[in-house]
């Protein structure tokens, strides 16, 4: 029994050690690019409340984060924004919302890619090789769930800033109820029904990306 419990523990302690980084670099190239997406179309209020940075203090959102290093799902600060210096309102809101999720994707797809090269020409009996195998496979998880998750309707993520925008009309439910929404999303990850759904969905998405790069790599 105390084996077991031992081993539960360095289980969760390589679990933690090789989450934290690649949490950090999720959640710092997540807003960076909303930042940088809302500079990019003539918004500069990311840029002058020093949010376009890769200071992580000035992105971590504590409860966000822990969630992100327990569940693999969770948020960050919601960088500033002013859609009034867009030219298109609409699109200019839809493309910053969605560039944090996709720019996750892409780090993702990229540590699979990494994962898969050192599998094809990495030496397995390696210590420095099987730590990079390890950091480019929690990377490509974590990224997906920082993606996926704020891919939801619910704000504040970005999925309800994208949604509110094709669906003015769901902007009047979210001002009204925004408070209860927050305190059922924080319950749902909390109480892990969300873990799941997001698992599956994790491994779908991973799955995919492993088999297109043995494709591309012909493994």
């Amino acid at each position: 029994m105390i084996s077991n419990i031992l081993s539960k523990l360095n289980s969760e302690l390589i679990s933690l050690l090789f989450s934290a980084p690649v949490v950090l670099v999720a959640i710092i190239c997540h807003e960076y690019a909303h930042g940088w997406v809302s500079l990019k179309l003539g918004d500069p209020t990311a840029k002058q409340s020093g949010r376009l940075t890769l200071n992580p203090l000035k992105h971590i959102d504590p409860i966000g984060a822990i969630c992100m290093l327990i569940f693999h799902i969770g948020w960050a600060k919601p960088v500033p924004i002013n859609p009034y210096y867009y030219k298109n309102r609409k699109k200019g809101i839809i493309l910053v919302s969605i560039a944090g999720p996709l720019i996750n994707f892409v780090i993702a797809f990229l540590s699979v890619a990494i994962n898969v090269l050192l599998f094809k020409w990495g030496n397995h009996d390696s210590v420095v090789i099987w730590f990079f195998n390890m950091l480019s496979y929690y990377s490509a998880v974590v990224n997906i769930g920082l993606g996926l998750f704020n891919l939801i309707p619910i704000p504040p993520l970005d999925g309800s800033k994208i949604l509110g925008e094709l669906c003015p009309k769901i902007n009047a439910v979210y001002y009204k109820y925004g408070r209860y929404i927050h305190i059922a999303l924080l319950i749902l990850i909390i109480s892990g029904i969300l873990s799941k759904p997001f698992q599956i969905l994790n491994n779908v998405l991973i799955n995919m990306m492993y088999f297109i790069l043995r494709i591309i790599f012909r493994i």
